[in-house]
C-alpha cells in the first residue's frame, strides 16, 4: 500500500531531520551549542507547513484550552522523539523540567516560554522556589533550545491556535523522573502524573 503523496513526502523531511539529529547528539553531545544546531534542523522542518496542514494534525475542538499530541517519529527504544503538539489559545502548563533535552519551533502560531531557576538549595524534599529568569516567544522562524534540568512553562499567546514541533532526546512517555513546580504552594510534583496530557497517535 502506497502512501498518499504529501504524507510520503513528510515522512521522507522527518526522517532526514531526525537523522541528522542524531548524527548531532553523535558528534557534538548534548550541549547548549549541539542543541541549537538540532534547534535549527527543527526550524527548517517547522518552515515547510506546506507538509503539516491543519486538517491533519487540528487542535482540539474551539474554546477546549487541552491540546492534542501527534507522534511524528519515535525509535524503538524511546530514543529522539518528534511530537506535533497542536493548543488553543489560553492553553498554558505549569513549571516543568524534562529530564532529557528538548528542542521546540512552531509551524504557526506563538508559545510564550517562561525560563526559570531556583532559587533554594534543594534541601527541603518536595518544596522549591523559583524566579523568573526570561521569556522567549516561539513563533514561526524562532523556537527555543533546553537542557535536560532547564525549567520551563508555555503559554499559548495570541488568538489562534498553535502548532509547535517538540523533538526530545527521550519520549516524553519514558521520562517518569520529571518534576512540575506548584509557583503557589511551592510544591514539587511528578509531572506526569499531576498535570497528565492528551495523547494523540498519528
Amino acid at each position: 500500500m502506497h502512501l498518499p503523496s504529501l504524507a510520503a513526502e513528510r515522512e521522507r523531511a522527518i526522517r532526514a531531520t531526525m537523522a541528522c539529529v542524531r548524527r548531532i547528539e553523535a558528534e557534538q553531545g548534548v550541549s547548549r551549542a549541539a542543541l541549537e544546531a538540532i534547534k535549527a534542523e527543527l526550524l527548517a522542518l517547522a518552515a515547510r507547513t506546506p507538509l503539516f496542514p491543519p486538517g491533519d494534525f487540528p487542535p482540539p475542538p474551539a474554546g477546549d484550552r487541552g491540546h492534542r499530541r501527534y507522534v511524528l517519529h519515535q525509535q524503538a527504544d524511546g530514543r529522539f522523539a518528534l511530537y506535533l503538539n497542536a493548543l488553543n489559545p489560553g492553553r498554558g502548563t505549569a513549571p516543568h523540567d524534562h529530564t532529557t533535552w528538548a528542542c521546540v519551533a512552531a509551524i504557526e502560531g506563538e508559545g510564550l516560554n517562561r525560563l526559570y531557576a531556583r532559587e533554594d538549595d534543594a534541601a527541603l524534599p518536595g518544596r522549591a522556589r523559583l524566579h523568573l529568569v526570561r521569556e522567549v516567544l516561539v513563533r514561526p522562524g524562532q523556537g527555543i533550545a533546553l537542557m535536560p534540568d532547564d525549567i520551563h512553562s508555555i503559554h499559548i499567546a495570541g488568538a489562534r491556535p498553535a502548532r509547535l514541533l517538540h523533538c526530545y532526546g527521550l519520549a516524553l512517555e519514558k521520562l517518569h523522573r520529571r518534576v512540575g513546580y506548584d509557583l503557589e504552594t511551592g510544591a514539587v510534583l511528578p509531572y506526569n502524573r499531576t498535570f497528565g496530557s492528551q495523547n494523540e497517535r498519528h
